[in-house]
């Protein structure tokens, strides 16, 4: 088997409603999806998705992935899409960095791998758990009252994870989000207070060390490792980090310095499923605990983080996200893993499990073959 032929579409993706983090940093209205549709010479057909949340958010660029597939792609026609190591490494010797570039192509690979061999995603990935995965609402900065008002609207539809977004300068006024919201959790609830970077050392230790009390989960308080490092000697709230796991060694980093509790795995970020994979594996060795979720982007990106929450297990296994209940475009209607109370099951089904609809993707903007 080798691959023939390499297609590429570009695709907005508007979110319902303009959405603000790192204190109201930060906003966004449309998304840059880039798909990609790899074509085999036996005739098997696999997808893949990279869609970055936005421009400003971390080095991930919706143009820029193009760019990249442009120079990565031509030596990987007339390669075997079954061999996703050697997909991997012909990639990085290509085009070193730029990970979130790869994401898509490794997708599409692994797609073809799962349907030549009868498989799931999250059985290549190691094998599936058959319990769902809780999908972590997404729950924008505001006002206290505002931030609880959009939980309950999750609620309403079975959530019981929430992603509350605090971070600003103003650390009085997160101090009163983080009570507010906790002052009406519920039992069976699980929230994630994620700052995006926002917060200053002195910042990030004022707040974490005034609700110490919750006993609350701050997801990525500082810009950097070494921040969160010098943070995490300073108060005893547990830490997720998420912006600054990138690659193996990031992980390796924050297990062997025991710098947090959690870490949140956004595929596209560290390059696709085949890093994924690795960093999760040393997550686990080391007890820390797992949200997996996508930068961004339609059910094909849920899906593929979903397949990897799914091949983890239960105890390590927190959280993933559903970007696609924020979009006003479906990109597969009626096909794919769907919010069922809250949760996401990736069904049994070779590979992907689905594909696109081409016609709602319009015509290729590049196209590479043999």
């Amino acid at each position: 088997m080798k691959i023939k032929k390499i297609s590429v579409y570009q695709k907005d993706l508007p979110l319902s409603e303009p959405y603000w983090l790192s204190g109201g940093r930060l906003k966004f209205e449309v998304l840059d999806a880039t798909f990609v549709k790899i074509e085999t010479d036996d005739g098997c057909t696999g997808w893949g998705e990279g869609t970055p949340w936005g421009h400003t958010y971390v080095p991930a660029h919706g143009p820029g992935i193009r760019a990249g597939i442009q120079t990565i792609a031509p030596v990987l026609i007339g390669a075997d899409p079954r061999q996703s190591e050697r997909i991997e490494y012909v990639m990085d010797k290509t085009l070193p960095g730029h990970p979130y570039v790869k994401s898509p192509i490794d997708m599409a690979c692994l797609d073809i791998a799962g349907q030549t061999a009868g498989l799931s995603l999250p059985d290549l990935l190691g094998g599936r758990y058959e319990t769902a995965t809780p999908v972590m609402s997404s729950v924008s900065s505001g006002s206290p009252e505002a931030m609880v008002a959009l939980i309950e609207k999750y609620r309403e539809r079975g959530y019981r994870g929430h992603s509350a977004k605090v971070g600003g300068s103003d650390t009085d006024l997160d101090i009163q989000r983080i009570r507010h919201i906790e002052q009406h959790r519920l039992v069976d609830e699980r929230i994630l207070y994620d700052v995006n970077r926002a917060w200053t050392r002195r910042e990030a230790a004022i707040v974490m060390n005034a609700v110490a009390d919750l006993g609350v989960t701050f997801e990525q308080p500082c810009e950097t490792t070494n921040d969160i490092k010098a943070v995490r000697a300073l108060t005893t709230s547990p830490i997720s980090v998420d912006e600054t796991l990138v690659s193996l060694n990031d992980m390796v980093r924050i297990a062997h310095e025991g710098i947090a509790e959690v870490v949140n795995i956004k595929i596209n970020r560290v390059g696709g499923l085949t890093k994924a994979r690795r960093i999760r594996d040393v997550a686990i060795t080391h007890g820390i605990q797992i949200y997996v979720m996508a930068t961004g982007g339609s059910v094909m990106a849920d899906t593929e983080a979903a397949a990897l929450a799914q091949s983890t297990p239960d105890e390590f296994r927190l959280g993933c996200w559903a970007c696609q209940d924020m979009l006003t475009v479906d990109v597969a209607p009626g096909t794919g893993p769907r919010t069922k109370n809250g949760h996401l099951l990736v069904p049994d089904l070779p590979g992907l499990g689905f594909s696109p609809d081409e016609s709602l993707l319009g015509d290729p903007s590049a196209v590479y073959r043999s």
